[in-house]
């Protein structure tokens, strides 16, 4: 599978694992810090030939994907789920423990974000739906991020994605749907 777009992600390791999945170039982050030369390869690589996000499913790597996005408007974003990136022995969450598969998987899922995207869903909805508040809200926004594609994210995070994304109220009750009836078995 080859990727046209430049894909940003923190370290070596991930490179290295990037490139057993498919064949694309990468720019590494070195870190949550994102210095500006960092920043102006990825706007080049951006007016170039695009950019897809791909960052652990963590905070460092959600912090990492902040910066980015801000500074350069226009990238495209992987997610992979928390899950498939731990390391065997559960010491670490990375885009360099995830299997292949799951990386090819991520990358054919890449959406744009629109940070302008008009109010579609509100917190009330969310509330409402148990994502935010409750005993049960972690692992159904766990469940819904998977389902949406958009990642694993807080309550106010996942208010913020399904804007970005323009998730429908019809694609958020479908993927609603589906986690609550994965609850009851």
């Amino acid at each position: 599978m080859k990727i046209k777009e430049v894909i940003v992600v923190e370290g070596k390791d991930d490179t290295v694992k990037i490139k057993l999945a498919v064949d694309a170039d990468t720019i590494e982050t070195r870190g949550s810090a994102v210095d500006e030369s960092v920043i102006e390869q990825i706007k080049h690589a951006q007016a170039a030939r695009g950019v897809i996000i791909f960052t652990d499913p963590d905070y460092p790597g959600q912090r990492i994907r902040s910066i980015i996005s801000e500074q350069v408007p226009g990238c495209r974003h992987a997610f992979l789920p928390k899950e498939e990136a731990i390391e065997k022995l559960g010491r670490g969450v990375g885009v360099e423990h995830a299997s292949v598969e799951s990386i090819r998987k991520a990358l054919r899922d890449a959406q744009y974000m629109d940070e302008d995207a008009k109010e579609q869903i509100t917190t009330e909805d969310l509330v409402s739906a148990g994502l935010i508040g409750g005993p049960t809200a972690k692992s159904r926004r766990e469940s819904l991020g998977i389902k949406l594609k958009i990642g694993y994210v807080n309550g106010k995070q996942l208010y913020k994605r399904l804007i970005m994304f323009q998730i429908t109220r019809e694609q958020f009750a479908a993927a609603l749907k589906e986690v609550l009836e994965e609850e009851l078995r």
